[in-house]
């Protein structure tokens, strides 16, 4: 998908660049090859070629970060195909309160099949969590533009986030999918734990109150209720990319992307 997308070049939106997908221009290489295309100048596309050549460069030496800036937010999901074997799903709780005056208690990161879950108190710190960010390519979240990643710039101040950002939840409402992680993971068949599968943000909080009140049991479910929110997003994100690329990429037309 990543090589099939031109709305990065100035100039170029959504639907020119599906004009260009139905007129066989279904690649950079393809884009760069003809000597002339209807609609653009011959010094526009002079301009764009050299642009191509350049995301071509950056792509082959696996650079993400470049297509963080060059793409828009809404369209980093085009980069899942490329990038998403490094991606980092990433998931917390709080106190409940507002990043103001709450704090994070669980930051749950999955990365290349691993569980990592960072507990306040205990391993939780800004060296862990840049260390997670930094080892990735791709950041995943649900809903994490809004909440997750402001919580957490809140209370680790100097925190960098320069990976490129997919966020399921409003990749969910481009492709119809209404409600909250659970309820379209219940939608999309994706499971989790019988016990688990009630708990919301709330029994978060309280699960945190319980464990700060002495239970250790009451720790364990929340890390086990993080974790699930976590790994769960790579199903999700796999769901949700096809479904993207068959709507919004040149899938749609019948060519490879």
């Amino acid at each position: 998908m990543l090589t099939s997308t031109f709305v990065h070049l100035k100039g170029i939106g959504p639907s020119t660049e599906r004009r260009l997908w139905e007129d066989g221009i279904a690649d950079w290489a393809t884009f760069r090859r003809e000597s002339h295309l209807t609609g653009i100048a011959p010094a526009r596309k002079a301009a764009y070629d050299a642009e191509l050549a350049l995301a071509q460069n950056h792509l082959d030496l696996h650079n993400p970060r470049y297509f963080a800036d060059c793409l828009h937010t809404r369209d980093h999901w085009r980069l899942f195909h490329t990038f998403g074997a490094r991606a980092l799903y990433l998931d917390i709780e709080t106190t409940g309160l507002s990043a103001r005056e709450g704090q994070v208690t669980i930051v749950g990161l999955h990365r290349e099949g691993r569980m990592r879950t960072l507990v306040s108190g205990h391993s939780l710190t800004q060296k862990a969590i840049q260390e997670e960010l930094d080892q990735a390519d791709l950041l995943i979240t649900f809903f994490g533009t809004v909440f997750d990643l402001p919580y957490l710039h809140s209370c680790f101040h100097g925190l960098r986030v320069s990976i490129p950002h997919f966020d399921l939840c409003f990749a969910a409402r481009r492709v119809g999918l209404q409600g909250g992680l659970k309820a379209i993971e219940r939608e999309l068949e994706i499971a989790r734990e019988s016990d688990l599968v009630q708990l919301d943000g709330l029994d978060a909080v309280r699960l945190w109150q319980q464990y700060q009140a002495g239970s250790e049991a009451a720790l364990d479910q929340l890390i086990r209720y993080n974790a699930a929110d976590t790994q769960n997003l790579e199903p999700l994100a796999v769901c949700l990319y096809e479904r993207l690329a068959l709507r919004y990429g040149p899938q749609s037309l019948g060519l490879i992307g």
